[in-house]
Formats: structure tokens, C-alpha cells, sequence
């Protein structure tokens, strides 16, 4: 894979904006290149966060890890509190 190309996974810190509110978090994400559409999809879990709870489902955030930056949007929260990030194209990682 060079270097150009998006990996297909990341675990570690992340840092989350929306309007005046960042948050940093540990991210788990993984992604993967979809041949029907030609895009890449990246998805997965943010560690639980009473301020990304305020965001909310359905917020769009900015999401930056060491790796880079993207724009995600925020959805269901599962068992743990842990909130579902999803965003197309380059991923943060």
C-alpha cells in the first residue's frame, strides 16, 4: 500500500469537533474500499463521552487523528455508550 492510499484500520486518540465543542476520545475504526460505488467507507466506534452525547446522533464532526482529518457523521450508541462514526472518502487514518 503506498503511502497515498488509506489504510484499512486505526485504534487510538482521536480528536472530534463540532461548532465550539472538541473532544478527544479513543477511536476504533476500520474501512474499506466499495467496488460498486468506487468510494471508501470508513465506520466505527468512539469511546463513550458525555459532550459527544450532547452532539448527538446525526452530527456531522470533523474527525483528526495523527494520520489526517475527515468529515463523519455520528449515529447510534451501542451497550457500552460508545457512539458509531461513519464517513466516505479519505479517511482520518
Amino acid at each position: 500500500m503506498s503511502k497515498h492510499e488509506p489504510h484499512e484500520e486505526y485504534a487510538g486518540p482521536a480528536t472530534i469537533a463540532a461548532g465550539d465543542t472538541i473532544v478527544e476520545v479513543e477511536a476504533d475504526l476500520r474501512g474499506r474500499f466499495e467496488p460498486i460505488d468506487g468510494r471508501f467507507h470508513w465506520y466505527g466506534r468512539l469511546s463513550a463521552s458525555p459532550a459527544l452525547d450532547e452532539l448527538g446522533s446525526g452530527a456531522t464532526v470533523s474527525v483528526t487523528t495523527e494520520h489526517g482529518s475527515a468529515q463523519g457523521r455520528l449515529s447510534d450508541v451501542d451497550p457500552w455508550g460508545r457512539l458509531r462514526l461513519t464517513g466516505l472518502g479519505r479517511p482520518p487514518f
